[in-house]
């Protein structure tokens, strides 16, 4: 294969994978460079953060995908940097990748607009790491109140805050809400989980805002209906462990969970090309970054316009579609042949709200309710790698319908955990329980739970953060 041109790829996620499975077996080689040994079918993150799903069934190795490609060799390495004039990646640990075609596909992340440090209380879901984060936040909340209920007899709701209106925060908010009406409403004896508040903020005048106004309307209705208190029109201005404030309004919270805001890559701007407020690089029509035609952006990091004058949305169809494309713009170069300029087919879009509720729109049709739901169960089902993914989320999805079951209701971590931010909800020595969970490794868990613990006690000013970091 030495003879044969050599295309990176940087990113295992859909527009990447899309890009190395079009190229599979074309006399190209390919070297596929991701950070992870697995791709993710992210649409399903939420039910691993909500405990439907294991990570093992959303999650398929990357090489096992394409093993199938006798051109395609996988670097599990991290990308740093370009030289754009000399067509080489710098990977981390300094390796130099040299290149005769790039595509670049490294995703994105969420935004905090400037506020970084609340990740800290408030994670996102974006990859496997963030929705057992989740997971673990949201079963140790119903834990923690269950076991001082039945110590001191103190009851009181739990409070679960989602910021952000679209698919991702809709998705956890009735997900949340249906674990604490249904799945876990038998199990805990001390404290009545159905009394759990959940709060979803939007800061605009709709859920959803990309349907059509009456699919957002209903979304609201079925999340209203699973006992989700929807406001919107409200802006999250502030967030410590423990509250959030929207407004000038502080509000008690014993989860926090972020849902709005994305940014594109930072190895976009290390393309040396312009890019837009969120980071995504402002690409030729063809995808090729200004002024280099064997070098494309595509995926969540391009910034591209439909005819219509609308941005191509960061949504996993459009990735797939550019990737797709973006092979076949080099196999044209190749071949000799001029390339084409890419257009976005969108095929619809679609939002799971809980348990048989959910809205789509597709080919000029609304859905609703259970129709949608079916709709988007058998769709996602089918877009899932490897038929054994397959199989088994069906059946965890006939098992969970059937009985309201969670089937993956682990928390991570050990019992030194869950005694140390119990330390610092019974008021003991916060020095004392933050010297433990340093030990154990657990400063986030730190930070969250002594500062939470004074705010809810009314001593925010007593708590020394920079102690704690």
């Amino acid at each position: 294969m030495s003879g044969r041109p050599k295309v990176v790829i940087i990113g295992g996620g859909f527009g990447g994978l899309w890009a190395a499975k079009a190229l599979a077996n074309k006399p190209v080689h390919v070297t596929l460079i991701d950070r992870k040994n697995h791709h993710v079918f992210q649409p399903l993150l939420y039910q691993v953060a909500t405990a439907v799903l294991s990570p093992g069934e959303i999650a398929t190795p990357i090489r096992r995908i394409l093993h199938y490609a006798r051109n395609i060799e996988v670097i599990l390495g991290e990308a740093v940097d370009f030289d754009t004039n000399g067509n080489t990646v710098t990977l981390d640990d300094g390796t130099i990748v040299p290149f005769d075609y790039l595509i670049v596909a490294a995703g994105a992340r969420h935004a905090y607009f400037g506020n970084d440090h609340w990740e800290t209380s408030a994670p996102g879901l974006k990859t496997i790491e963030d929705a057992v984060e989740i997971r673990r936040r949201v079963l140790l909340a119903f834990e923690l109140a269950e076991r001082k209920a039945a110590l001191s007899g103190s009851i009181e709701p739990l409070n679960f805050v989602v910021v952000g209106g679209g698919p991702t925060g809709v998705e956890l908010a009735g997900a949340i809400a249906g674990i604490a009406r249904q799945a876990l409403a038998k199990d805990f004896k001390a404290i009545d989980t159905r009394k759990a508040n959940v709060i979803l903020f939007e800061g605009s005048d709709r859920v959803l805002g990309t349907f059509a106004a009456d699919l957002s309307d209903s979304a609201k209705i079925q999340l209203e209906e699973l006992g989700v208190d929807v406001r919107l029109n409200s802006f999250v201005t502030d967030i410590e462990p423990g509250c959030v404030k929207v407004g000038d309004e502080w509000i008690e919270c014993d989860v926090v969970l972020w849902a709005t805001g994305v940014a594109a890559s930072p190895l976009g701007k290390r393309l040396g090309a312009e890019t837009d407020k969120a980071g995504r690089v402002l690409v030729e029509p063809d995808l090729s970054l200004p002024g280099h035609k064997k070098i494309l952006v595509i995926g969540d990091m391009a910034s591209i316009k439909q005819k219509n004058g609308e941005p191509v949305p960061g949504v996993s169809p459009a990735a797939m579609q550019m990737g797709a494309f973006a092979a076949k713009s080099i196999l044209a170069d190749l071949k000799g042949r001029e390339r084409t300029a890419f257009v976005y087919v969108d095929k619809g879009s679609m939002a799971t709200i809980g348990r048989s509720r959910a809205i789509a729109q597709v080919a000029g049709l609304k859905l609703k309710g259970f129709i949608a739901w079916l709709f988007w169960l058998f769709l996602h089902v089918f877009f899932l790698i490897g038929f054994r993914n397959r199989v088994l989320v069906m059946l965890e999805w006939f098992w969970a319908y059937l009985t309201r079951e969670r089937s993956a209701r682990l928390i991570t971590g050990d019992a030194a955990e869950l005694r140390n931010a119990l330390l610092f909800l019974e008021g003991a020595s916060a020095v004392e329980a933050l010297e433990n969970l340093k030990q154990n490794d657990y400063r986030r868990q730190a930070e969250d739970t002594l500062v939470g613990a004074a705010a809810r006690s009314g001593n925010r000013e007593k708590v020394d953060r920079d102690r704690v970091r």
